[in-house]
């Protein structure tokens, strides 16, 4: 065969070759808005450690991540929840065993506008609110104020989070305002002194004030001792036990430089370095 058509042939295998080594290292990762901060910051770090590496990343809440793991669309799903019986019944019937990898704690703190003078809400007093049975501020100790109350939607994970720490299963009043990320809450929040949102701790700024709650503050110490009365874990979701490079982004999350990110992100790491 003439050289130039061997040159030809062996770029082309060449060409092929990478192609399929990087496609094979691509890692798509999909869900919880709240895990999102954490896992973009871990992602950036990944990749420039990991130049053949390519991790795509969205959020749509934790219940469109957990469902595109079962689609086999997502080889992680982000999760602020665990799975839901239907969830796994589901991803039973389709050969999907989801194992899920704690990647830090969260806080869910409610917050309210800095002109805001309530400081402290008890469980009970946030669940009345929520429910819509307590309906003014000066009921808690604050102002003559209608409450306006804020609250994740329903696909988001801190949304059933919230539901089971402080509602109880109780449904949301049907008054709240419905937002899909808790950067938007914060908006809503830092807009209207009449307001009360929650959101996880990793989302606190200036432009927004705190609660605590039953006299406890949301803080990395009460988080991980479960002091804090809303506390929960977050997710990595894979399918089964991970293999190659999802495992490989897996073990990095976890590792020290992984935890150091889920602090720097505002988060609490599960491992102090």
């Amino acid at each position: 065969m003439h050289p130039i058509k061997l040159l030809f042939l062996g770029l082309l295998v060449l060409l092929v070759t990478v192609q399929t080594s990087l496609a094979a290292s691509a890692i798509v990762v999909k869900g919880s808005t709240t895990v999102l901060p954490i896992v973009q910051a871990e992602a950036e770090a990944y990749m420039k450690s990991h130049p053949g590496v390519n991790i795509s990343l969205s959020a749509g809440g934790s219940g469109d991540g957990i469902k595109a793991l079962i689609d086999k669309s997502a080889d992680i799903a982000n999760s602020s929840r665990e799975l839901k019986v239907e969830e796994i019944n589901l991803a039973g019937k389709r050969a999907i065993r989801p194992v899920l990898h704690p990647i830090a704690m969260d806080a869910i703190v409610p917050i309210v506008n800095p002109k805001n003078r309530v400081k402290n809400l008890t469980v009970d007093q946030l669940s009345q609110i929520y429910q819509g049975r307590i309906r003014n501020w000066q009921e808690v100790g604050g102002d003559n104020l209608a409450i306006v109350v804020v609250s994740r939607d329903s696909s988001s994970g801190t949304f059933e989070s919230w539901g089971n720490l402080v509602l109880h299963g109780a449904k949301v009043t049907p008054r709240a305002q419905m937002q899909a990320s808790s950067g938007a809450i914060v908006q809503v929040i830092s807009k209207n002194k009449y307001a009360i949102g929650y959101i996880g701790i990793g989302y606190l700024n200036r432009s927004v004030k705190p609660l605590t709650v039953n006299g406890v503050p949301a803080t990395t110490q009460t988080a991980v001792s479960r002091q804090y009365p809303v506390s929960r874990p977050l997710y990595m979701v894979t399918n089964r036990e991970p293999k190659a490079e999802v495992a490989g982004f897996v073990k990095f999350v976890l590792g020290k430089e992984g935890q150091r990110i889920v602090e720097k992100t505002g988060f609490v790491p599960l491992k102090k370095n």
